[in-house]
C-alpha cells in the first residue's frame, strides 16, 4: 500500500488496515515457521505497510 492511498484514508479505516496487516503478518510468521511460506518478500513489504500506517496517524495525531 502506497504512502498516497495510507493518506487519503480516515483514522478508523487507517486502525482497520493496520489490524489487518498485523494479523496478515501474523499468518505469514506462522507460514515461515513451518516452512509452507513461498513469497518471503512480502513480509517485509507487511511491515513497512504496518510502518508507513503508523507514521500517517502519528502525523494526523500532531497536525491536531
Amino acid at each position: 500500500m502506497k504512502t498516497k492511498e495510507i493518506n487519503e484514508l480516515t483514522t478508523a479505516e487507517m486502525l482497520e488496515k493496520e489490524k489487518q496487516f498485523k494479523e496478515e503478518l501474523f499468518n505469514l510468521r506462522f507460514q515461515l515457521a513451518t516452512g509452507q511460506l513461498e513469497n518471503t518478500a512480502r513480509l517485509g513489504e507487511v511491515r513497512k505497510t504496518i510502518a508507513r500506517i503508523k507514521t500517517a496517524l502519528r502525523q494526523q495525531e500532531i497536525n491536531k
